[in-house]
């Protein structure tokens, strides 16, 4: 269905990032009609939290180029992403500036749009553990959030003192007014028009990288023992993936791998074989450093990446599974290690 224009979705995106952009942006994605054609200036949950993730995808569509073709073919082709869910990536450790630690630093907005914890998934072999957040209102419409938090303390000392000296200086991109607002959204459902325009621009802005240039001589120690907590130190809390829903998975890497396109060599299956994912390898990204004189480095290494997944409904429920596997997720979080710097 087309999202009209003066929807309360498109209007309160059209704030953000100007009503051209807006529309192109809603254009592109499969949105559930009763989130996105409403009007007025009440802005529901759903809406927010449909607003955040479409800028979340612009912004990773932005630095994913591979993702960036791809989404640009469904459009040719007169098809619509299925925005399934995007991954980020925390630090669980405290001490980190004004930022809240783990995964705090995000759940605090997102429990506020209406998600709740749904599963927790160890990710032992990368130190990790991940959490799916749904949305209670449109669990199968509205994307999910993978959250995954690092824990710094199953290290070695020199890599937990790396990884304080990085992430010491953190801001907190949410202000006492931002929080209150958010405090707003969770006692009622909702915010008036002007509330939730200005508080969006800083709920995007929690899924950034809040600390400063790290050290370079910090990033190797960092990346020899873990190359998650390498890739946080240069992307922080950003979308490290957005994910299409597929019907055919082998369909899509067929097409993929013939317009050589760089995918993961095989697909994860899930353990109960109802959930198949697979990714394009992440795109490299110039990013700075401080250097052992104290000067600005230049270095490419590994950015976001675009995935994959195929679900299948669960046959007790009927419903489609919105699970996820652990063997799958830490297969899948290899891309960014693919391509090492």
């Amino acid at each position: 269905m087309q999202i009209p224009v003066a929807s309360t979705l498109a209007r309160l995106i059209g704030a953000v990032i100007g009503r051209e952009a807006a529309n192109a942006l809603i254009d592109r994605v499969d949105i559930d009609p009763a989130i996105g054609a409403g009007t007025g200036d009440h802005v529901r949950r759903a809406v927010m939290a449909q607003a955040l993730n479409l800028l979340l995808l612009e912004d990773l569509l932005g630095r994913v180029p591979t993702g960036a073709a791809y989404v640009a073919d469904l459009a040719a082709a007169g098809r619509r992403l299925v925005f399934d869910h995007g991954a980020v990536r925390t630090v669980g450790l405290s001490g980190m500036g004004a930022l809240p630690a783990g995964e705090a630093a995000l759940t605090r907005v997102l429990q506020p749009l209406g998600y709740a914890m749904a599963e927790t998934y160890p990710l032992d072999r990368l130190g990790m553990t991940g959490r799916s957040y749904t949305h209670l209102d449109y669990p199968e419409t509205l994307p999910q959030f993978f959250v995954s938090e690092l824990h710094v303390e199953r290290f070695s000392s020199k890599f937990q003192e790396a990884a304080r000296r990085v992430t010491a200086r953190s801001e907190d991109p949410l202000s006492s007014g931002d929080v209150a607002k958010l405090e707003i959204l969770a006692a009622t459902g909702g915010l008036g028009f002007e509330d939730a325009r200005t508080l969006l621009p800083r709920l995007v802005a929690c899924f950034g990288r809040q600390h400063v240039d790290a050290a370079w001589s910090d990033y190797e120690i960092l990346l020899s023992e873990s190359a998650e907590m390498a890739w946080i130190a240069t992307e922080g809390n950003a979308f490290n993936h957005a994910t299409d829903r597929v019907a055919s998975i082998g369909w899509v890497v067929a097409r993929e791998r013939g317009l050589g396109r760089p995918l993961k060599p095989t697909i994860e299956v899930s353990t109960n074989g109802q959930i198949w994912q697979t990714a394009f390898l992440a795109d490299p990204a110039q990013r700075t450093f401080i250097g052992p004189d104290g000067g600005l480095l230049a270095r490419e290494v590994p950015g976001s990446f675009f995935e994959f997944i195929q679900r299948e409904p669960d046959p007790d429920t009927g419903r489609l599974d919105l699970s996820f596997d652990s063997s799958n997720a830490q297969g899948i979080f290899k891309m960014t290690s693919a391509r090492q710097a």
